[in-house]
């Protein structure tokens, strides 16, 4: 959605500023360094193709980059690949940053931080049967998600340049979810965004074959695009709280266990569905 706009772009998933900004913190840090690791990050299976930028076209950007700083030298990655899409500004869709922030917002302090919340439930089952899933049980993905989505409120909440956005939302009714977006970032609202899928074909491109440094397969082109199928269509409401339905009651209690806290801290349901039925008073004969 973010990417539709005309102003701004969100290349695949980076992964290496907390890398970047370790590294940067040890001193000693120099451009050779930064595009190392930029370029070849993850080292087991780098994702520097996704990019579908010349390696030799961001050494001679980061040549021009003086003084030299590891926060300069990321903006002119992001710069390098702004420019490939005839776009002004940038920006990232890399989830474990929510890990990170900090480490972010001290490298990079112009950066701002939008949260995508989904019942945890839902993100668990979307998850589980990924090939870069954590585990495929439920309390594992529960941990997982609590875990996550705590360490992102923890660093963000109270801070300007942190937002919250809710998933169900965004799906249910996206425009006025986006135009809050758009305002928190500066930007005119674009109807463009409501019709994200229409170009998402040509951006999914970009993802191509994982391989390792030995050449093997991670992931191919096609599975990456059945990870993102869902992106080549409009919102699909009825996917919202489908938990109620596609997890057993034992699944929901295991996961309630875990994280029930922070359910109930966002506000979504905390009963099981068997409990809630339970909760429904008869209404008797008469009514």
């Amino acid at each position: 959605m973010l990417d539709s706009h005309p102003l701004l772009c969100i290349p695949p998933e980076t992964g290496f500023l907390p890398v970047v900004a370790a590294a940067a913190a040890m001193g000693g840090f120099a451009k050779e360094d930064l595009f190392r690791i930029v370029t070849t990050f993850p080292p087991e299976g780098p994702g520097w193709e996704d990019f579908g930028l010349e390696a030799d076209n961001y050494w001679t950007e980061l040549q021009r980059v003086e003084p030299f700083t590891a926060a300069e030298g990321l903006r002119a990655f992001y710069r390098l690949y702004a420019r490939k899409q005839n776009k002004p500004r940038y920006g990232e869709k890399t989830p474990a940053y929510c890990e990170h922030l900090p480490a972010i917002r001290n490298l990079l302090p112009e950066a701002h931080f939008i949260h995508i919340i989904r019942d945890g439930r839902d993100a668990s089952l979307s998850l589980r049967n990924r090939w870069f899933a954590p585990a495929q049980d439920t309390p594992t993905l529960a941990a997982y998600w609590n875990g996550l989505v705590r360490s992102a409120r923890d660093a963000g909440l109270g801070s300007p340049s942190y937002m919250e956005v809710r998933y169900e939302d965004l799906v249910t009714n996206p425009q006025p979810a986006l135009e809050t977006v758009c305002s928190f970032l500066g930007l005119t609202f674009h109807p463009a965004m409501l019709r994200y899928w229409e170009r998402t074909p040509s951006r999914l491109e970009e993802h191509s074959t994982r391989r390792r440094l030995d050449g093997s397969v991670i992931v191919t082109h096609e599975q990456r695009l059945d990870q993102q199928r869902l992106t080549m269509s409009s919102p699909q409401p009825e996917r919202v709280f489908r938990w109620k339905t596609e997890m057993t009651a034992q699944e929901q209690a295991e996961f309630l266990a875990v994280a029930g806290e922070l359910l109930s801290e966002l506000g979504y349901q905390v009963s099981t569905t068997a409990q809630a039925a339970q909760d429904v008073p008869d209404p008797g004969p008469d009514s």
